[in-house]
């Protein structure tokens, strides 16, 4: 998701043969980042009413499937899910599921704004680990634009709040669940680019949801409670919105190119502090107004960045 649901690999990208509407990848990506902040909203008031988080993600996981399977048999038919690789779903299974976890507890724990603040960070951990795990060529330019980003995620974080009142409270507890969401995701962009040679994105996505059942299944038990109408209205929403977002993102990619649509991502800050604001009463602390800043510069000069690279390569081959 997130996803890994904000970092989309190049590979992912739309068929060179596919039609282009720029506007109506750019309108589909925004809709995908105001449903995950309402989707966040909900994780929130679900566990407000004591649903346990295996539950929460059961659900949200659970209700993608029909929503994705419709879109699947309308686009590229059921035949395109066929895969050799159940192996490496497995895995960016496992990493999935983790990150969801990391994503949902960390938006738990603390303020939106700040836990999506710290979310953004994910493309500077990409850089990081794709240099050290795909052995990918990193210039100065995009190690600067790595270092100009932590030091915007260290302001967010506040270590030397931390470091007085330790990290023991739900706040520093949030801090170190939201930043190993952030890594958890940066790891899930390697898994899908070494995917993305072989399978499409919807297939990607289905064999996530699909195998995410087996754990969580296994789970359930354990955790699930009786629910109220309201209850299973909040968990309803929850996985339909899932679904918006698993589509709208998709969608944005088959009708523009990633480099077009991934700076949409970053007003995703702006949705989750409004939705902060009007359903929790809530606002960015100070060091979050000026952490974010620089964030959000340093994750689109990394975007730009990788769009000249896709420029240059051509053109290197052709020499």
């Amino acid at each position: 998701m997130r996803l890994g649901l904000m970092t989309a690999a190049p590979s992912l990208a739309q068929p060179a043969d596919q039609p282009q509407h720029y506007l109506g990848g750019i309108a589909l990506r925004l809709i995908a980042m105001v449903s995950l902040s309402l989707m966040f909203v909900l994780v929130k008031y679900v566990d407000a009413a004591g649903v346990h988080i295996v539950e929460s993600l059961f659900w949200r996981q659970a209700l993608v499937l029909p929503f994705l399977l419709a879109w699947v048999m309308a686009t590229s038919g059921l035949a395109s899910l066929r895969t050799r690789r159940i192996g490496a779903h497995m895995r960016r299974m496992i990493m999935g599921l983790t990150g969801m976890a990391c994503n949902f507890g960390g938006m738990i724990l603390l303020p939106m704004a700040e836990a999506t603040t710290i979310s953004l960070s994910v493309p500077i951990f990409a850089v990081i680990f794709a240099a050290l795990l795909l052995g990918e060529a990193t210039g100065w330019q995009r190690w600067g634009a790595v270092i100009v980003g932590f030091v915007g995620v260290l302001l967010v974080l506040d270590p030397f709040a931390g470091f007085a009142g330790g990290f023991g409270g739900d706040h520093g507890l949030g801090t170190l669940v939201a930043v190993g969401g952030a890594i958890m995701t940066a790891l899930i962009t390697i898994a899908v680019r070494d995917l993305g040679r072989t399978e499409n994105a919807a297939t990607i996505v289905f064999w996530f949801s699909l195998l995410s059942m087996i754990p969580l299944g296994l789970a359930l038990p354990f955790v699930i409670t009786p629910h109220d109408a309201h209850e299973w209205l909040l968990l309803i929403g929850l996985g339909l919105l899932g679904a918006v977002v698993q589509m709208a993102l998709t969608g944005a990619l088959r009708l523009a190119p990633v480099s077009v649509v991934i700076p949409m991502d970053y007003s995703s800050l702006l949705w989750s502090i409004a939705a902060g604001w009007w359903f929790f009463g809530t606002l960015p602390a100070d060091t979050t107004w000026i952490g974010a800043p620089l964030i959000v510069a340093s994750g689109l000069f990394i975007a730009w960045r990788e769009h000249r690279r896709h420029i240059e390569r051509p053109k290197e081959v052709a020499a």
